[in-house]
C-alpha cells in the first residue's frame, strides 16, 4: 500500500532528524544543519533509506508555507512598510549589484549575455526559509541586521516572479520586453487586489469564527487562511511561499494575530524540519567528491562575493561595520527560490549540464553552512570592529559617547526594551547618574525623544564597554531579550569589570544558571516575578473576601 510506504519514509526521516539533530546540537551545531545533514544521509544519494523524495517534497513544500506564515504573523503590513528604506535601496542594492557582478565575471568565463545575466538572478537569492528562521529563533529580527536582512529578502522575494518570466527571454525564446513588462504589471494589479480583498475579509472571518469558541475551529480557519491566500496568489504567478508570507502579514494586522501563531507553532515547526531535510536529500556526496575543485570554487566564488556585495549595500545606507557584516554572514549563501529558478529553465539552453549541477551542489552547501555563519557572524563582526584602521577606512566609526554623559559612579543599562525604560525614568527621576545602551537605532531614537541619556552601541564589545566607562560604574543592568546575548554580554563586562554589580533580567528560570556560570550577581526572572505577583494577588483577593 502506498500510503504505507509513505509512513515508513516518514518514520525513517523523523526517526534519523532525532538522532542526527541532538548529537549535533550537543556538538554545539545548529539544528538547521542537522536536519540538512539527516536528508543527506537518509537520501537517495547516501544510505538509500529512503528513496521516494516526492512525498516528503510534498510535506516540506507545505512547511515552508507555514513557515512563512508564521514569520509573516510576527510582522504587519504597518510594520513592512517602516522597512521601506531596506526593501527599496537594500534590496534593489544588492539585488542590482549581484546581477550585474555575477554577469560580468561569467562573462568573462565565457558565457554569453542571456545565461550570465540568469546566472546572476539565481545567485541574488538567499534562503528566506533559513535565514528568517535563524534570526527569528535568536530573536534578531527587531536587530538592525534583522531589519536589514528581511528587506532584502522580501525584495529578492519579489524579484522571483519577473526573473521567472524573463526565463524564455534570456534564452532567446521569449517575447519582447513589453510583454514581460505588460505580465509583470498585471501580476501586482492581481497581487495588490487580492490583498487588500484579504486584508478587509480575512478580520471578518476570524471573528465570525472566533464568536464559536471552538479552538478546532479557529485552526481550520487559520489553516484555510494560510492555504487559501497563497493558493489564490499562486495563480498570479506568486510562489506558495511568498504568497503565505503576505497571507501572515494580513493576518498580523489583526487582533487574532497571537492565538494564530499560538496554534500554528506546533505542525509548523515539524513540517518546516522536512523541508531542510529534503534539501539535504538532493546532496550527492559522491558528485561533490567527483567534481570537487569546480564545486568548491563556485561555492567560494559565490559565498565571498555576496559577503562583499552585502556588506557594500550595508556601508553605502550608512549602516555601522557590524551590522554590515552581520547581514552579509545571514545572506551570503543561495536560497531555496534558486531551484525554483532552475526549473523554469529547465529545456531551454540557459545553462549547460555540468553548470547545472555545480550550481545545485553550491546552493545546497551553501544552505547548510548558512546556520554556522549565522553562529559565525557575531565573532567576525566582534573582530573587524577592534580593528581602528578597517572603521575608519569604511567610515564606519562606532558612535562615540558624549563627553557630558557620566563616566564614573553612574550606572549602566543595557538594553532599551520595556524594563529598561522604565529603570531609566526611575533614575532620572531620583537624580542618579545613568547612561542607557542598545544596538537598535530604533530604541536609541525613541529614548533621545523621551529625554533619555542613550547611545548607540553593542555593550558586548571591548571599546564600547570602555567608552561607557563600565570599570567605573556603580552598577550594570542587563535587559536583553535573548538568553545567550545577555550571557554573552555578561561575560564581556566581567572581562573588564570584575567587581561590578551585574543585575541581569532574563525571561525563564530555566536560563538563571546559565546567567550566573556568566557572572551575573543576581538574575531576575519574568517567570519567577510574575508567579509571585500571582500568588500575592490571589492571597490578598481572598483576605479581602474574608
Amino acid at each position: 500500500m502506498p500510503e504505507i510506504h509513505f509512513l515508513k519514509d516518514l518514520v525513517i526521516v523523523l526517526g534519523a532528524a532525532v538522532v542526527v539533530v541532538t548529537l549535533l546540537r550537543r556538538a554545539g551545531f545548529p539544528s538547521i544543519a542537522g536536519f540538512i545533514l539527516t536528508g543527506a544521509l537518509v537520501g537517495p544519494n547516501a544510505l538509500g533509506l529512503v528513496s521516494e523524495t516526492s512525498q516528503v517534497e510534498v510535506m516540506a513544500e507545505i512547511g515552508i508555507v507555514l513557515l512563512l506564515f508564521g514569520i509573516g504573523l510576527e510582522l504587519s503590513l504597518s510594520r513592512l512598510r517602516q522597512l521601506w528604506k531596506a526593501i527599496l535601496l537594500g534590496g534593489g542594492l544588492q539585488v542590482g549589484l549581484t546581477i550585474v557582478c555575477t554577469a560580468l565575471l561569467a562573462a568573462w568565463f565565457g558565457l554569453s549575455t542571456g545565461p550570465a545575466i540568469f546566472l546572476g538572478c539565481i545567485v541574488a537569492v538567499s534562503s528566506t526559509a533559513i535565514v528568517l528562521r535563524g534570526l527569528s529563533s535568536k530573536g534578531e529580527l527587531e536587530f538592525p541586521h534583522g531589519r536589514l536582512a528581511l528587506g532584502i529578502l522580501v525584495f529578492q522575494d519579489l524579484c522571483v516572479v519577473p526573473m521567472m518570466l524573463a526565463v524564455p527571454h534570456l534564452a532567446g525564446e521569449g517575447g519582447s520586453a513589453q510583454d514581460i513588462v505588460l505580465t509583470i504589471g498585471t501580476v501586482l494589479l492581481v497581487v495588490a487586489g487580492i490583498l487588500l480583498a484579504a486584508s478587509h475579509l480575512v478580520p471578518r472571518l476570524l471573528a465570525f469564527v472566533a464568536r464559536a469558541r471552538e479552538r478546532e475551529l479557529f485552526i481550520l480557519a487559520v489553516f484555510l487562511v494560510c492555504f487559501g491566500t497563497a493558493w489564490a496568489l499562486s495563480l498570479a504567478g506568486i510562489s506558495l511561499a511568498l504568497g503565505a508570507f503576505l497571507a501572515g502579514l494580513v493576518v498580523a494586522g489583526s487582533e487574532f494575530r497571537r492565538q494564530a501563531m499560538s496554534d500554528l507553532i506546533p505542525p509548523r515547526e515539524v513540517l518546516a524540519s522536512l523541508f531542510f531535510v529534503s534539501v539535504g536529500m538532493l546532496l550527492n556526496v559522491s558528485d561533490i567528491l567527483q567534481h570537487a575543485l569546480s564545486t568548491i570554487g563556485l561555492l567560494c566564488l559565490i559565498l565571498v562575493g555576496k559577503f562583499t556585495i552585502i556588506l557594500g549595500t550595508a556601508l553605502i545606507l550608512r549602516l555601522p561595520l557590524r551590522v554590515g557584516i552581520l547581514s552579509a554572514t545571514t545572506l551570503c549563501q543561495i536560497g531555496e527560490f534558486s531551484f525554483i529558478l532552475l526549473k523554469a529553465a529547465q529545456g531551454t539552453d540557459l545553462l549547460g549540464n555540468p553548470l547545472s549541477h555545480s550550481l545545485l551542489m553550491a546552493i545546497v552547501l551553501s544552505m547548510l553552512l548558512t546556520p554556522m555563519a549565522i553562529a559565525f557572524g557575531p565573532h567576525l563582526a566582534g573582530s573587524a570592529a577592534r580593528v581602528p584602521w578597517l572603521n575608519r577606512l569604511l567610515d564606519a566609526e562606532p558612535p562615540g559617547i558624549d563627553a557630558q554623559e557620566p563616566h564614573s559612579e553612574h550606572v549602566i543599562v543595557a538594553g532599551y526594551g520595556l524594563a529598561g525604560r522604565q529603570i531609566c525614568r526611575a533614575l532620572q527621576r531620583e537624580g542618579v547618574a545613568y547612561i542607557a545602551v542598545d544596538w537598535n537605532t530604533d530604541k536609541v531614537h525613541e529614548a533621545h525623544d523621551a529625554g533619555v541619556r542613550a547611545v548607540l552601541g553593542d555593550i558586548s564589545q571591548r571599546e564600547v564597554l570602555e567608552e561607557l566607562g563600565c570599570n567605573r560604574a556603580r552598577l550594570v543592568i542587563v535587559d536583553i531579550k535573548v538568553t545567550s546575548a545577555a550571557a554573552s554580554v555578561v561575560r564581556a563586562i566581567r572581562a573588564r569589570a570584575p567587581d561590578v554589580p551585574v543585575i541581569a533580567l532574563i525571561r525563564y528560570e530555566m536560563d538563571r544558571d546559565l546567567l550566573e556560570s556568566a557572572g551575573a550577581s543576581e538574575v531576575i526572572t519574568v517567570e519567577a516575578t510574575a508567579s509571585k505577583a500571582i500568588v500575592d494577588t490571589c492571597f490578598n483577593a481572598l483576605e479581602a473576601r474574608e
